[in-house]
């Protein structure tokens, strides 16, 4: 039975379809969707037929034959579990697949439901459908939907104001100036060049620019297009942050099990990124396809860390995005050879030790309106940060001791200042002490070690 919240939202959601169709005087049509919660967040309502889940027959009975073929004897309760949808949804096809003896019930489960086993007409066909592909996880998200909640949770409707740019960037030191180039750079949506020497935080700043925006979003497991499956969450990159019964009102609706709700993404690639990553990669052994890095980030912040080292050459990769930068949406391959359109809406974040004008032409630069230096700290700052790190690493505060250093291994030879210099200085200087069994301590000793370990050959 449907319970009366759930009944007032969809009641809701026919009246506001119906007045989608309607135009505004000058012509605008008024865009409205259902798959918002009440503070006009995107959320994935469980679906209440099959119809709605947009999941052919078809597609339910080939990834519950292969999961009873795998798993031998199962409820109809960890059959909806698996694929994710509803009980009485899946109850259904398992009630045909009983009738046309591909499965029978040998036995009964303490809750509501029958153990099931397959016939060996079923096993024949499991095997078929293993055959073609193996996956038999979650019931895979229609393309359309999945496109929707990209347009739905888009980075474009971001806008972080001072307050978020400080918390999320609380745990570094950085001046005002450049603040406010990240402030400007982050309200555009659009892509950004940190440059500037190895070792001032191009990384730490740029995997910190995404908990400036809104903190969480939803990605379907897998996505289908025609048949071919897609796999789109990621446990390596993406962090599953699940509702509890804190998260407010919505938390009582019941939500679609295909859909995760994550961080929202973070994905760093570097030297390793090769053309593929830039394309769906379709394993011919299980017959699924894994997302593109892009794919994975969209709605998020993708970083292409040492920016010119890649194993693909800067041409390459700036051909194969410079439509999509602009466009905002890019074309992939699928298995079966159909091209679709899909979602390009994250901040890319190139990041490099070289100047970008000598990476890349001016057509490109054009599509990466903001290109921020990150430069050596002051000597006001990297006292600071020596201070500011010190503290973390259990150090007792000793001014005269940074002069000494500053005195000593700077100042002769010129030796530029980098903001990764106190924590490494200091983290060689702790573990001398704890070799030797001494307090944690600044002195002369343990920073002339230090610095002779560290600028050996630099």
């Amino acid at each position: 039975m449907r319970s009366p919240r759930r009944w007032v939202s969809q009641s809701l959601s026919r009246i506001l379809v119906f007045f989608s169709d309607l135009e505004l005087p000058n012509g605008a049509p008024i865009e409205m969707s259902n798959d918002h919660d009440s503070n006009g967040e995107f959320f994935p309502f469980e679906p209440e037929t099959l119809a709605d889940s947009k999941v052919s027959e078809s597609m339910l009975e080939q990834l519950l034959c292969k999961f009873l073929m795998a798993r031998g004897e199962v409820t109809v309760r960890q059959m909806s579990e698996q694929v994710g949808l509803p009980f009485h949804l899946v109850d259904d096809v398992v009630t045909q697949l009983k009738s046309e003896q591909l499965l029978g019930f040998i036995g009964q489960s303490a809750v509501n439901g029958y153990i099931c086993k397959l016939t060996d007409a079923g096993r024949a066909r499991a095997v078929n459908y293993f055959n073609y592909c193996s996956y038999f996880g979650t019931a895979p998200v229609a393309f359309s939907d999945y496109v929707a909640s990209v347009q739905a949770q888009t980075i474009g409707n971001q806008h972080p104001g001072e307050v978020d740019l400080n918390r999320a960037f609380s745990d570094l030191l950085i001046d005002e100036n450049m603040m406010t180039k990240l402030g400007s750079s982050l309200n555009s949506g659009k892509g950004m060049f940190l440059f500037g020497s190895a070792g001032n935080g191009k990384t730490s700043i740029a995997e910190r620019i995404t908990s400036a925006f809104g903190p969480y979003v939803w990605v379907p497991r897998t996505i289908t297009v025609d048949r071919d499956i897609i796999r789109v969450f990621d446990p390596m990159s993406h962090e599953e942050c699940p509702l509890d019964e804190g998260d407010g009102i919505i938390s009582d609706q019941n939500f679609d099990h295909r859909w995760v709700r994550i961080k929202r993404p973070t994905i760093v690639v570097g030297g390793e990124l090769t053309m593929a990553h830039l394309e769906l990669q379709y394993n011919s052994q299980t017959g699924i396809s894994e997302a593109p890095v892009q794919m994975k980030s969209n709605t998020g912040v993708l970083l292409i860390d040492d920016f010119g080292r890649q194993r693909m050459t800067v041409d390459e990769l700036l051909n194969r995005w410079i439509v999509p930068l602009e466009k905002r949406y890019d074309y992939l391959n699928t298995s079966n050879g159909k091209k679709v359109q899909v979602p390009f809406d994250q901040l890319v974040v190139f990041s490099t030790n070289l100047e970008p004008k000598d990476l890349v032409d001016d057509a490109f630069l054009r599509r990466i309106p903001y290109k921020i230096e990150v430069p050596n700290p002051s000597i006001e700052n990297f006292v600071r940060l020596f201070k500011i790190m010190g503290a973390q690493y259990g150090f007792e505060w000793r001014p005269k001791m940074i002069q000494y250093l500053i005195k000593q291994h700077y100042a002769p030879i010129k030796r530029e200042l980098r903001n990764c210099h106190p924590r490494d200085l200091l983290l060689q200087a702790r573990n001398y002490c704890r070799y030797f069994k001494r307090p944690v301590e600044l002195t002369k000793e343990s920073i002339d070690f230090a610095c002779e370990n560290y600028f050996s050959i630099m």
